[in-house]
């Protein structure tokens, strides 16, 4: 849940957090065929690790491992975007179902992305 007025950023760790959310209520709804419990099982797991990830970034002891644990993350949604579109492309659920959540896992990846880069090149002594 977004602040709609977008006056202030929501905190990653919530925003990771609902991400998670949203992906499990998902896969609670998706149909109980062999084929859609095995893609939702796979979106599932990387879905609700992102958010992880991300706390044991912020929580960890240098640059590097901040670093590493972001980009495992960044590694997670990839992989979550990938299982989305496949529950898409197999018509297991429609654009209009998936679309929004689709959107944040993007919006994630480019903030992920953006702090990645800020980390590697505070990392190389340059700020700006």
């Amino acid at each position: 849940m977004r602040d709609d007025a977008r006056s202030e950023p929501v905190d990653l760790k919530v925003r990771t957090r609902q991400f998670a959310i949203r992906i499990i209520r998902s896969y609670s709804s998706l149909p109980k065929t062999t084929v859609a419990q095995v893609i939702g099982k796979q979106m599932l797991r990387s879905g609700t690790s992102v958010g992880a990830h991300y706390r044991e970034g912020i929580r960890s002891r240098s640059n590097a491992e901040f670093i590493s644990k972001l980009e495992g993350a960044l590694q997670e949604l990839e992989e979550t975007v990938y299982w989305l579109e496949l529950v898409l492309e197999s018509e297991i659920f429609t654009k209009d179902r998936m679309g929004d959540l689709m959107g944040e896992a993007d919006e994630l990846i480019a903030i992920l992305t953006t702090c990645v880069k800020n980390a590697k090149k505070k990392g190389q002594g340059r700020k700006g």
